[in-house]
């Protein structure tokens, strides 16, 4: 996805640290884009904290607002809203294979990791979950 007038994209080093996607991840995420028609939309990312203290993950296409963090990565217009940022913050969106042909976008953060050494990563949309506008995620892999 191309930089557009709808997505100015600035980058500082404080952003480059808090949300990073992989290659891999950017392009599925570009693939999705083009099948959906959002080429010209950015993504947001999103993350809040449940009643019961789970952390849950979402994505889809969206217009920039401009109150939002806008990123570059990978050639994928990035946004996160304010309320989400310190959520993301040192979190990887990654596109891998779990199981064989199940593949699947999953948000790896450092920090959930702290102090836990079996703890898995959280899946976020299954195979394509960005091509439907959006999807969210309880820490289930789907």
């Amino acid at each position: 996805m191309a930089a557009n007038n709808k997505a100015s994209l600035s980058t500082t080093d404080q952003e480059q640290h808090m949300f990073t996607l992989t290659s891999t991840a950017a392009q599925q995420i570009q693939q999705a884009a083009a099948n959906s028609g959002a080429q010209e939309m950015a993504l947001r990312i999103a993350a809040k904290i449940d009643p019961d203290g789970s952390k849950q993950y979402g994505m889809g296409f969206d217009d920039p607002t401009e109150e939002d963090m806008k990123l570059d990565l990978n050639g994928v217009a990035v946004v996160i809203a304010g309320e989400s940022q310190v959520l993301l913050a040192d979190t990887v969106l990654d596109y891998v294979e779990l199981n064989p042909g199940e593949f699947n976008f999953i948000f790896i953060n450092a920090r959930d990791f702290q102090g836990t050494a079996d703890q898995e990563p959280v899946s976020g949309c299954g195979s394509g979950g960005c091509g439907n506008g959006g999807c969210a995620n309880k820490g289930s892999t789907h």
